[in-house]
């Protein structure tokens, strides 16, 4: 027998937290010392400790957990519960994570407000280049909806490519616009150059026309922290009189494993007003 002291060290647990489980009925003492009061429990009531904070894990109020102990869940069955948890908790940090970088790319656009580096903007023409694509739909412009989508789509796209023996001859070329149902969805075009006939099947090939004058800009690091480039090439076009005139374009210039290395060009057509 353990005192409640010993037992809550063991647990991992608090004695006030000992004490209201006994109070509830949820895990009873052993043996209570009729003449002091003082609670005893033993190790085996360790396996019942357990399954009360697991339970309490799940989100469960301590009524549920009652009444899932007294049902007498199996090991297994308690086992999916902290997995299907355990998933969920990832999920929510990677989310967490993701809107955190979206903050930080937030506050280094507040920051650079009137000191952008808009001399880094260049204005060049850009060739037709021939790539293949897949699409799919998205929820918005948001990274949070983008990112999602982008990913798979390119890792499907390369999956499609291999197996029809085609190689990319070029970087990645991403690109965005409005769909055709509305709603503020949006399609995201994952494409890659290629030296491929034009086709219509398990991907499309097609040619992206030529831009006769775009506004370019290089964004060093992953596309998680692109808002302050893509910010800084707005206010160049804007302040130097041109008028968006197509869709952007981001070039996968250099992709490593570390998203951090990559380096992406974005392209805006533009024309003067």
């Amino acid at each position: 027998m353990f005192t409640i002291g010993d037992f809550a060290r063991h647990g991992r647990v608090s004695v006030r937290m000992l004490r209201h489980y006994d109070a509830t009925g949820l895990l009873r003492p052993a043996h209570v010392d009729p003449a002091t009061g003082y609670r005893y429990y033993a190790a085996a009531q360790l396996a019942r400790l357990n399954r009360v904070i697991a339970l309490k894990e799940l989100g469960l109020t301590l009524q549920q957990v009652q009444q899932i102990l007294d049902e007498k869940v199996t090991t297994e069955e308690l086992r999916a519960m902290l997995r299907l948890r355990r998933a969920e908790l990832e999920g929510a940090m990677t989310a967490a994570a993701a809107r955190l970088v979206q903050v930080e790319a937030r506050l280094r656009s507040i920051e650079s407000e009137g000191h952008m580096p808009t001399n880094d903007v260049v204005i060049r023409s850009i060739p037709a280049i021939r790539v293949a694509e897949l699409t799919a739909t998205a929820a918005g412009f948001e990274p949070e909806a983008i990112s999602p989508v982008i990913g798979p789509l390119y890792d499907e796209l390369f999956r499609r490519l291999d197996a029809a023996g085609i190689k990319p001859t070029g970087p990645g070329v991403a690109s965005y616009e409005d769909a055709p149902e509305g709603g503020g969805r949006i399609t995201v075009h994952a494409a890659i150059q290629v030296a491929a006939p034009l086709q219509d099947g398990a991907f499309r090939v097609l040619d992206l026309p030529p831009v006769e004058r775009a506004a370019t800009i290089v964004h060093r690091g992953s596309m998680d922290t692109v808002l302050p480039t893509a910010q800084a090439l707005a206010v160049w076009i804007d302040e130097n009189g041109y008028r968006s005139a197509g869709r952007p374009r981001e070039v996968s210039l250099e992709c490593p494993d570390d998203r951090d290395d990559w380096v992406t060009e974005l392209q805006a057509p533009v024309i003067n007003p």
